[in-house]
């Protein structure tokens, strides 16, 4: 998909990937790599030596505590020997504790593990929620202080090209009504709301879960815009989800709990959309912590100099700066992008047409407020001009005659906001 100027009076009308997109596929189970890579988001301030260590054995759904004082873990995807433990970075700076095992050819479960996550109770299943695949931490809280009101599953994925999502709903009616009675136990909700799009409005029947049916018109996935159109509600950037008693799940996530409190393992396989360098789709379930190179030597991509690799879609998505970069249990997607489709970002300055005004889901005045952005100033710009109210939908981008990378822009300049208190990551 290669990018143009558009001039109209709104949105571009650009429609998610559906079903069809993936002509009768099944997903694809890839083999186990030779080593993982686990990476763990440290909580920031000093951090106590690690009491993992290399050479220690660990086995598949262990629970790794980190550090002596506190409560860090991590749980093991695989069976094997820990081999090295570094600091790392993410994306936008943030720092990780990685931790690297070399695999062995067959997995052996923890089985002190599986006999205590096998119970529902809420006390149970929390210390693992926030480590399960499909689960991502800052939409998805569960807890005695926070009780929810609303699940909403979103059946829609977040960026065009993506079909994860939608995957899981089409091939796991059973087990999702399964897992929505357990959510509804877990959580105590008031209710569960089923988001998809109209083809998939017979399959999410199936869970019991009341239904509404998103038009699937880009970017009406996004979950603040998504909580607005169901409980016509907006979320304002100072309020989080927990703070309305709304929690966003995805259909990944439902099974992921249903396995955890009904079979007694915690999940450790991820579903992941691989979009190759024609925009062809394939569904893949790798384990988590596995290589990207890994899986896309399995899928016979070839990346070649000057090529671009991205995790997540063209639209949201965050570069990614090596094939040793792991999946992680909320990795949906992984985009190759030739680098002769690549357009590069122009250095001229803004020319004010509005389009990105105008194609703005949170309507804001995005062409002053990237004034301000690329001059560092952040504070203003969250103050004068609605910076956190952005939904990171990256159509201004998109849209932008002078091919300014607005949406990097506001990604920098949340995250230096961030480093200032202005905001949490």
């Amino acid at each position: 998909m290669i990018k143009k100027p558009f001039f109209g009076l709104g949105k571009p009308k650009l429609r998610y990937a559906g079903i069809s997109d993936l002509d009768g596929k099944q997903i694809r189970d890839l083999p186990l790599p030779a080593r993982i890579t686990l990476l763990h988001r440290s909580a920031g301030g000093p951090q106590d030596d690690p009491i993992v260590y290399p050479g220690e054995e660990v086995r598949t759904g262990q629970k790794l505590a980190l550090y002596e004082t506190g409560e860090e873990y991590l749980f093991s995807t695989a069976t094997g020997t820990i081999s090295g433990i570094a600091d790392a970075q993410g994306y936008a700076g943030q720092s990780f504790l990685s931790i690297t095992i070399d695999l062995k050819p067959k997995d052996r479960w923890d089985t002190e593990l599986e006999k205590g996550v096998k119970d529902t109770s809420l006390e149970k299943l929390l210390p693992f929620i926030s480590h399960l695949p499909g689960i991502s931490d800052s939409c998805f809280h569960i807890g005695r202080d926070h009780p929810l009101k609303t699940v909403i599953i979103n059946g829609l994925d977040q960026d065009l090209l993506v079909a994860t999502n939608q995957l899981m709903v089409r091939d796991n009616a059973d087990n999702l009504a399964q897992g929505v009675d357990f959510l509804k136990e877990l959580t105590g909700a008031e209710s569960v709301v089923f988001a998809v799009p109209p083809y998939l409005k017979s399959e999410a029947e199936k869970s019991g879960a009341q239904v509404r049916v998103i038009e699937p018109l880009y970017p009406n996935a996004s979950p603040r815009l998504l909580v607005n159109e169901i409980l016509n509600r907006p979320v304002p950037p100072w309020e989080d989800f927990k703070d309305l008693g709304v929690g966003l799940i995805s259909p990944e996530g439902v099974l992921a709990l249903r396995s955890a409190a009904m079979e007694g393992k915690v999940p450790v396989t991820k579903v992941i959309t691989v979009i190759d360098k024609d925009y062809g789709l394939t569904p893949v379930r790798a384990r988590i912590g596995t290589p990207v190179g890994d899986i896309l030597q399995s899928l016979n991509i070839n990346l070649s100099q000057g090529d671009r690799l991205v995790s997540g879609g063209p639209m949201q998505g965050r570069g990614i700066y090596s094939e040793d970069t792991p999946v992680l249990h909320d990795t949906d997607a992984i985009m190759v992008q030739d680098k002769s489709r690549m357009i590069a970002p122009g250095s001229d300055p803004c020319i004010n047409c509005g389009e990105c005004v105008r194609a703005c889901p949170s309507r804001i005045p995005v062409n002053m407020l990237i004034r301000l952005l690329e001059n560092g100033l952040y504070e203003e710009a969250a103050q004068e001009y609605d910076l956190l109210s952005c939904v990171e939908c990256g159509l201004c981008s998109y849209v932008c005659v002078m091919r300014i990378p607005i949406f990097h822009y506001i990604m920098l300049g949340k995250h230096e906001l961030a480093l200032t208190g202005g905001q949490e990551e």
